[in-house]
């Protein structure tokens, strides 16, 4: 491919982008621009980022981008069938791995959301139909204009992460459901500034 294939920082952060993305890192501009906010509806990419999500709670979203490779390999590339058959030694096995987060809390937490995400997909048919009907099936379209726009999280993540409780997801209250939801293009979180912000709204 060579260099004309790597993004140039320089470049990219002259765009006029929402304001969290950190400005000459390649990573997480990519990121910003290419996957946060678009909606996404295949089961095993929702799952992905509800392990990420559980992973970043309490810690920034760049520490789990520059593992999420790593995440990707250790477990089972997010597939939950595979997860969800998780024992004792595959938990041990990802405590002594040092290309992810090792937090037993979390790392146990994930294994048993993939069962309980297996559960919601025999419930539903898909968790995909699960999951956007928390937003009458079409992305919330918000106007936030700048940082100090960005609630903590909104109603419809407090109503979810209940119901997730209840369904015995764990690690997945209102703020990190939140982020969830902006990840997967449930809402439109760009800033109305954002070159991305119309693109994502647009319909496909």
């Amino acid at each position: 491919m060579g260099n004309r294939a790597r993004p140039n920082p320089n470049i990219l952060s002259s765009r006029p982008r929402c304001p969290w993305p950190a400005f000459g890192d390649a990573l997480y501009l990519k990121y910003h621009d290419q996957e946060w906010g678009v909606p996404v509806h295949r089961d095993r990419k929702i799952f992905e980022f509800l392990v990420l999500e559980v992973f970043q709670a309490g810690l920034s979203w760049r520490t789990v981008l520059y593992k999420r490779e790593n995440f990707r390999k250790a477990f089972a590339g997010f597939d939950p069938e595979q997860v969800a058959r998780f024992r004792a030694r595959d938990v041990n096995r990802l405590l002594g791995d040092a290309g992810i987060i090792r937090n037993r809390a979390k790392i146990e937490a994930s294994v048993e959301n993939a069962s309980r995400f297996l559960d919601v997909r025999k419930e539903f048919g898909t968790f995909d139909r699960y999951m956007w009907s928390w937003v009458g099936g079409k992305p919330l379209v918000h106007a936030l204009k700048g940082s100090t726009d960005y609630p903590v999280f909104i109603d419809e993540a407090v109503a979810w992460s209940k119901d997730l409780k209840k369904r015995g997801f764990s690690f997945l209250g209102p703020t990190v459901v939140y982020a969830h939801m902006q990840a997967v293009g449930m809402v439109n979180d760009h800033i109305v500034t954002c070159f991305r912000y119309r693109q994502v709204t647009a319909p496909c």
